[in-house]
């Protein structure tokens, strides 16, 4: 909202508090109405002066479906922040929906996708027959938000995934490890169930993909032993009282602490002969999610795609990040190693 604010971008507000969302409201100008995921259900209709909807309310598991089915029915463009692969594959699935609809469902139009994303579809278009590619990301930022933080409890509940012969398959927390050096020197690299191993399978049809980022020895030592308790960590009891610690205890990362950051973005394809290394480097992942949300919807609002399913790159181009406040070009090399 800040950004927008900044930028001269009309926004209307929304939310299920009316007090709060009136107050944000109030003090940058902008309208706002109130209304619940319930309200959603029972009257779509409720999206029907909108021409785009950009879901900032996390976890998504809750929230996405009943707004792009109250986006389908309402005819409004679909955007999210979420970096949730089920967000993804759902948003997959409705793909033909959205085509009869004439509308866009794009979710991951944050830091989860768009500069992963990017950066996956120009080594493709590098080394189009390639079979296996791999991500990474380093963020110089050490805290998280809150809706970040849940989500990763619900995350540690499914354990790990990569993609495997097209198909999505769950592995074990800490499934791999390597030593990389993305930018910032060489460290300990894990796979995680990043929203890439879901939205880089459609944005550049290689079969194998993983998604790694950095973690010292003994916290990846403490991710694995964590595959003894997933079964414990998934029950409802559990989900409640770790979200409600994290509320009560997580403030994120400041204003400050955002704009002095920065990310390490890596990828590397390979069709088994050769073998290709990107990077590129990007403000902090939530400036980046705010610049990104308002990009595309401005994208939209200029330009008239057909309906359907999209990832950030498919939809913008595999230039997008490129553009942002902060982020330098992508470069892509051979690896000689």
């Amino acid at each position: 909202v800040k950004k927008a604010s900044h930028d001269g971008i009309p926004l209307h507000l929304a939310g299920r508090n009316d007090k709060d969302i009136q107050k944000l409201a109030a003090a940058y100008g902008m309208e706002a109405s109130s209304f619940t995921i319930d309200d959603l259900i029972e009257t779509p209709e409720l999206l029907g002066p909108f021409d785009i909807m950009i879901n900032c309310a996390g976890p998504f598991s809750a929230t996405a479906e009943p707004m792009m089915q109250a986006c389908l029915k309402s005819q409004c463009h679909y955007l999210d922040i979420t970096g949730e692969i089920d967000v993804f594959e759902l948003g997959h699935r409705l793909d033909y929906k959205a085509k009869e609809r004439g509308i866009v469902l794009c979710p991951g139009v944050g830091f989860d996708v768009i500069p992963t994303d990017c950066v996956a579809a120009k080594l493709v278009e590098a080394l189009p027959d390639s079979t296996h590619l791999t991500l990474a990301f380093e963020s110089t930022a050490g805290k998280m938000s809150p809706g970040t933080m849940k989500t990763s409890i619900e995350g540690i509940a499914k354990g790990g995934r990569v993609r495997q012969n097209g198909i999505i398959a769950t592995v074990p927390l800490g499934f791999k490890t390597k030593k990389l050096d993305i930018g910032n020197g060489k460290k300990s690299f894990v796979t995680i169930p990043w929203g890439d191993v879901s939205t880089a399978g459609y944005s550049t049809g290689v079969s194998n993909i993983e998604v790694y980022i950095p973690l010292s020895p003994k916290r990846i030592k403490n991710l694995r032993l964590m595959n003894y308790f997933k079964w414990l960590l998934s029950t409802n009891v559990i989900q409640r009282y770790m979200k409600k610690k994290v509320g009560s205890k997580i403030l994120g990362p400041t204003d400050s602490e955002r704009d002095g950051s920065k990310t390490y973005i890596w990828g590397e394809v390979t069709n088994g002969v050769r073998t290709l290394i990107g990077s590129c480097i990007t403000a902090n992942g939530y400036n980046v999610t705010a610049e990104g949300a308002l990009t595309i919807a401005n994208f939209l609002t200029e330009n008239d795609p057909d309906g359907g399913y999209y990832t950030p790159s498919k939809l913008c181009g595999s230039n997008l990040i490129e553009s942002f406040e902060g982020s330098t070009p992508i470069v892509i090399k051979e690896n000689d190693v």
